[in-house]
């Protein structure tokens, strides 16, 4: 399925539910970073080790899974509800980070653009 697909399907999902009224940008980045949180939860305490390893846990595993369709799933309705072409901010932040991140300065650090010059 294609993004625009998935949102028409979110979208269809929401209205049969009379939930669009619920569905704001507050309420939707809201619920997009209690997910987000769910998400990290389901790693926090964990050994960078551990970390790398959750997948081959099959309970841990579809923990992580549904969590992250939580979060992908906000993150569209939010995306429709604003009518943001999600796949053009993302060529547009990647070009962006081009720029900001270059491989002369960036590689192998984790140092903020705005620290690379220091």
């Amino acid at each position: 399925m294609s993004i625009s697909s998935l949102q028409l399907a979110l979208a269809d999902f929401a209205r049969r539910r009379d939930w669009e009224q619920f569905h704001t940008p507050k309420n939707l980045a809201m619920a997009l970073a209690g997910e987000a949180g769910e998400l990290a939860a389901e790693f926090q305490w964990l050994t960078p080790e551990q970390s790398q390893a959750v997948m081959e846990d099959p309970a841990k595993a579809e923990a992580v899974r549904q969590e992250m369709a939580d979060v992908f799933s906000y993150l569209l309705r939010l995306a429709t509800v604003l009518d943001v072409d999600l796949e053009q901010a993302l060529k547009d932040k990647i070009d962006l980070n081009d720029t900001r991140y270059p491989v002369d300065r960036a590689y192998g650090t984790a140092t903020k653009y705005t620290d690379l010059d220091r």
